[in-house]
């Protein structure tokens, strides 16, 4: 890839490798994420958006910690991807032993598992509505570990600290971020 990756050199792998709505909606909130949080720290919105939207390229053909990544990765560079955005993709999984050394991928660490958790929030909800899910709600059912049991309620605590912000307002933030793509999501808009 001579060129910078655009968005739709993103969608084109993710759904290269990819058909499971609930992957591709992932991808997409954490999408919405990542540019949400690059806008407001002034950083560069598509190449940050884009990471996000490949950041689990792999996963439905890889999902373990033997292969996820270190076979996305391996794809990333056969492509041409800029190493750096490799990294970041890399740096998002501890198993990886990358550093996040970058405020992309502390944003991306940060915005994975509790973009997650938050649909799993919205899904629950009698009108299915992710703009009304309350920051209060998230932070008690992160208490319930039976509640979505598969979100790493350490990653979301340790990505908020990271990013230096109080998981209150990145709830709220992500939240925010991820209501703006609602019907891409499949929740629907508040009534």
């Amino acid at each position: 890839m001579s060129q910078t990756p655009t968005r739709e050199d993103a969608w084109a792998l993710l759904t290269e490798y990819t058909d499971n709505p609930s992957l591709i909606k992932h991808a997409l909130g954490v999408e919405a994420a990542m540019r949400a949080y690059a806008r407001s720290y002034d950083e560069d919105e598509e190449m940050w958006a884009t990471i996000g939207l490949i950041h689990d390229f792999d996963y439905q053909q890889n999902p373990t910690e033997e292969t996820h990544l270190h076979v996305g990765t391996g794809i990333l560079r056969e492509r041409g991807w800029p190493e750096e955005w490799v990294r970041i993709v890399a740096s998002h999984a501890d198993y990886m032993g990358v550093p996040r050394d970058s405020r992309a991928a502390k944003t991306l660490f940060a915005v994975d598992e509790l973009s997650g958790f938050l649909t799993a929030c919205a899904l629950v909800r009698p009108d299915k509505a992710i703009a009304e899910v309350k920051v209060k709600s998230v932070k008690k059912k992160l208490k319930d570990k039976a509640f979505a049991r598969g979100v790493n309620r350490d990653d979301v605590r340790v990505g908020a600290e990271q990013l230096e912000v109080d998981l209150g307002e990145h709830i709220e933030f992500v939240r925010d971020a991820m209501a703006t793509i609602s019907d891409q999501l499949e929740l629907p808009p508040p009534e």
